[in-house]
C-alpha cells in the first residue's frame, strides 16, 4: 500500500485526494490498455533482478521508500483517464513508494511547474506524461541533471538526454496489427480485390495518427488492399458520429472499417446505427471496455489495444530505478531505457484475458 504524502500544496494533490477527485470525474465520463506480464521477483538487495529463493517476486518486496514525482494530462478522455488512475492504483500497491500526484492538467506551462516543484522538493524520481514532448523536455533535462531519473511516458521528448527511460505504446504497430487483422477477414470471407475498406482516423495532424494510418495501410499492401474510403474525426464521440455520417453517405457499400479510438467509436458506430448500416466489419482502436463488452455481445467484430497502463508500468520502473533495482526477466541488471509495449487485437477468442484493463469509454 502506498504510503500517503504528508505534504499538500498548491497544484499537487496527495494520493488518495487525487484518487478522489479521478473518482469524480469517473462518474461523468467514460475510460482504456493490455495486460503487462508480471515481472519475475528479485531479492530486494539484488540489483540483478533474478527470482528470490523460493520462486517469490523479490522485486516486489519492500525496500526503501522512495518518492515519486507524478504529472499527467487532464482526464478529458477516457483513454486519459484510464491512465491517470492506473498510475496512482499502481502506486497503491508498495508500502515503499510515497507517491506525489500533481493535478491533471492540459496546459504545458502548468505541467513545467509542476516538474520545477518535485526538483525543488528532491524527489527520487519523476514519472511524466507529457502535454507536449517538445515543450517539457528542456524541464525534464533540469530534473535529469539535477540527479532524478525521468520516466517519459508515451509523449516522446525532443531529447534523448531528458530520460532515463521512455515508456510507450505502438501507434505503427497498433495500425499494422489492424491492417493484419483486416487481411485475415478478407481472406476467411473470401472479399478478394474488391475488398471496400474504410478508415476513420483521429485528428490528421498528429504524429500519433500519421503513424497509425501508415501502419495500416502498410498491412493492407501485404494482402494487396488499401483503404478506399477515409474520413478523420478528433477522437470525441461527437466528431466520430459526423464522421459516420459523412462515409455512410460517400460509400454505399463498406466490407471492413477500422476506427482509430474507442472514445469516437461510440459516435462512430451511432452515425452508422443512424444511416442504417450494419453490413461491414468493425474494429475499433485502443481498447476500451466498452468495446470490449461489444465483441463478447457479437455487436463488433475487434479492436486494437494501446495500453493505458502505461503510466502505471512507469510509477513500476520508476521504483526499481530509484531503488536501482533491474528488471527480473532481463540479465542486464539494469532498467531498459526504452520499452514499447505491444499492441494486440482483442477478438472474440481472447477477449476475456484483456477485458480487465479495459478503461470505460
Amino acid at each position: 500500500m502506498t504510503a500517503l504524502p504528508t505534504r499538500t500544496r498548491s497544484g499537487l494533490l496527495t494520493t488518495g485526494a487525487l484518487l478522489a477527485a479521478t473518482s469524480l470525474f469517473l462518474a461523468g465520463c467514460t475510460s482504456n490498455e493490455a495486460p503487462a506480464a508480471e515481472e519475475e521477483a528479485a531479492p530486494a538487495d539484488n540489483a540483478s533482478g533474478a527470482p528470490a529463493a523460493g520462486g517469490g517476486n523479490a522485486n516486489d518486496e519492500t525496500g526503501d521508500t522512495v518518492t515519486i514525482g507524478f504529472s499527467g494530462p487532464a482526464a478529458d478522455h477516457g483513454w486519459l483517464a484510464a491512465i491517470n488512475s492506473a498510475a496512482l492504483a499502481e502506486a497503491e500497491k508498495y508500502d515503499d513508494v510515497e507517491l506525489l500526484a500533481a493535478e491533471g492538467t492540459n496546459d504545458p506551462s502548468l505541467q513545467i511547474s509542476q516538474i520545477e516543484t518535485f526538483i525543488n522538493d528532491g524527489v527520487d524520481a519523476i514519472v511524466l506524461l507529457p502535454t507536449d514532448g517538445a515543450a517539457l523536455t528542456d524541464i525534464a533535462i533540469q530534473a535529469m541533471e539535477a540527479g532524478i531519473p525521468v520516466i517519459n511516458v508515451d509523449r516522446e521528448f525532443s531529447d534523448p538526454a531528458a530520460a532515463r527511460t521512455t515508456i510507450l505504446g505502438d501507434n505503427y504497430g497498433m495500425g499494422f496489427s489492424a491492417g493484419t487483422y483486416a487481411c485475415q477477414l478478407v481472406e476467411e470471407d473470401g472479399l478478394g480485390a474488391e475488398a471496400v475498406i474504410a478508415e476513420i482516423p483521429g485528428i490528421d495532424s498528429l504524429p500519433l495518427t500519421q503513424d497509425r494510418s501508415q501502419g495500416f495501410a502498410d498491412a493492407l499492401e501485404t494482402c494487396d488492399q488499401e483503404v478506399d474510403n477515409r474520413v478523420p474525426a478528433e477522437f470525441t464521440v461527437e466528431s466520430g458520429e459526423a464522421a459516420a455520417s459523412q462515409l455512410a453517405q460517400a460509400a454505399p457499400q463498406i466490407d471492413i472499417l477500422w476506427n482509430h479510438d474507442d472514445d469516437q467509436g461510440i459516435g462512430v458506430l451511432a452515425g452508422f446505427d443512424n444511416a442504417g448500416r450494419d453490413e461491414f466489419k468493425y474494429i475499433g482502436g485502443a481498447g476500451s471496455a466498452n468495446a470490449m463488452r461489444s465483441i463478447q455481445a457479437g455487436d463488433i467484430e475487434a479492436t486494437v489495444l494501446y495500453p493505458p497502463t502505461q503510466a502505471a508500468d512507469g510509477i513500476r520502473l520508476a521504483r526499481l530505478i530509484a531503488q536501482a533495482k533491474g528488471m527480473g526477466d532481463l540479465v542486464q541488471p539494469e532498467v531498459p531505457k526504452r520499452i514499447v509495449l505491444n499492441a494486440p487485437v482483442v477478438t472474440a477468442e481472447n477477449v476475456e484475458q484483456y477485458l480487465p484493463l479495459g478503461f470505460e469509454s
